[in-house]
């Protein structure tokens, strides 16, 4: 097994290539796309073994992040040919001053430089953050969790031919062989080898890169998401609604935590709601949901009653609780108390109130009338997403190929002094 600091310097000592290559970016994401079709089977095969070892320990919503089918991993290669097809960030001119002096001041993207990334369960992830940091002109390394190791190693080989056939080298993409907590830790404390450190999973790897990173940190992911339906919401298309919200991908950080109902509507709705989400899909053979209830909820339909910490969880399966709220104002407040800044909707047909909730509601993704789940890259028209930002510096919300980069100023004048 490579060291971890090894594979970090070697990174290091590859970007130089990278930079002096921009032309080939694109080529080379073509051909990582081709590599992760032609490699297909050796990718599914290592996923079958981290599967079959995954079984034994996690229920079927985490199974479900962890599997790749032909399907996934053709999604994949189509993810890096978006990319490709997206404009270079690199050497992009933000803002162009010239001085009454006869200076010209250029604000200029430039990359950030090695982007390191501790991500967990999904094998994705890897493909989704070597393309967005290769385009941007960065080099990366991933850190994955031991639970795909396997998928995670054969994915970056796949990268690697790639680089290789576009005549850049593989050290481009560093890959962390030992998946022991100590790693993690050494990506943390790497300074002037990583620019940029993004932890991408639950809520104790997230505190543990705030609290003891010496590098760049982006808090990201952990989504405890609200959808309140006012009183004047289309009921019926609520209903739709906070159905894919939850249910859709109940294990991806989009995905709705919570329900706030105003009271107004709770009676008809919250039945309704149950027969939805309980009954209609228990007959249908597929996972109902469990509903833990509020003290005013319980009263009007069966489900769990909510503890105490229901409302601060991000339960990635299906789950969902429920509180009846009096009205728009207690709702913000409400998100306020409890929500991670990740995403939240309001479902409403009164304008006024989707305004207030809109400007009130201080998190990265805020929806009207639609489902939380379209907080990712791809559908923001980012080709995929390196993470989800939750905090306000430098990025926010799904970090695409433009928060992968920096800027300098570049200063062009004529022998002027000061």
């Amino acid at each position: 097994m490579k060291a971890t600091h090894d594979i970090l310097v070697e990174t290091r000592a590859a970007l130089p290539a990278l930079a002096a290559s921009k032309d080939r970016k694109n080529t080379a994401l073509l051909k990582i796309a081709d590599r992760l079709v032609s490699e297909e089977e050796a990718i599914l095969a290592a996923n079958r073994l981290d599967v079959e070892a995954a079984r034994e320990k996690y229920g079927d919503v985490m199974i479900d992040r962890l599997t790749l089918t032909t399907q996934r991993i053709r999604g994949m290669a189509d993810g890096v040919c978006d990319v490709a097809a997206l404009p270079d960030p690199e050497g992009r001119v933000i803002r162009r001053v010239e001085r009454p002096n006869g200076l010209v001041i250029e604000k200029t993207s430039v990359p950030l430089g090695v982007v390191a990334i501790i991500y967990e369960s999904r094998p994705n992830v890897t493909s989704d953050a070597a393309c967005l940091a290769l385009k941007s002109g960065n080099a990366v390394v991933l850190r994955g969790g031991r639970e795909a190791f396997r998928s995670n190693e054969a994915i970056v080989r796949a990268i690697r031919l790639g680089l290789e056939d576009a005549g850049l080298p593989g050290a481009l993409v560093g890959f962390i062989e030992d998946t022991d907590h100590r790693s993690a830790d050494e990506l943390m404390r790497a300074v002037g080898l990583i620019d940029l450190l993004i932890p991408r999973g639950g809520a104790n790897l997230i505190r543990r890169c705030k609290d003891n990173a010496k590098v760049p940190c982006i808090e990201t992911g952990t989504g405890i998401c609200h959808v309140y339906v006012d009183a004047s919401a289309d009921l019926e298309q609520a209903l739709a609604i906070i159905e894919n919200a939850k249910t859709s991908r109940p294990s991806v950080c989009n995905a709705e935590e919570v329900l706030l109902v105003h009271r107004d509507v709770a009676a008809e709705f919250l039945p309704r709601l149950r027969e939805r989400l309980v009954t209609e899909r228990a007959a249908k053979g597929v996972t109902p949901v469990e509903l833990r209830l509020d003290e005013r909820a319980a009263k009007i339909i069966d489900g769990t009653h909510a503890g105490p910490d229901d409302f601060d969880t991000e339960f990635l399966d299906y789950i969902l609780a429920v509180k009846i709220v009096d009205g728009v104002e207690e709702a913000i407040a409400h998100i306020a108390a409890h929500s991670t800044g990740h995403s939240d909707a309001i479902l409403t047909e009164n304008d006024a109130n989707a305004a207030k909730f809109t400007s009130s509601v201080d998190s990265a993704a805020v929806y009207v009338n639609c489902s939380t789940r379209f907080t990712d890259g791809g559908e923001f028209g980012l080709g995929c997403e390196m993470g989800i930002s939750t905090q306000k510096l430098h990025a926010r919300g799904p970090m695409g190929l433009e928060e992968l980069n920096t800027y300098k100023y570049i200063i062009r004048g004529t022998g002027q002094i000061r």
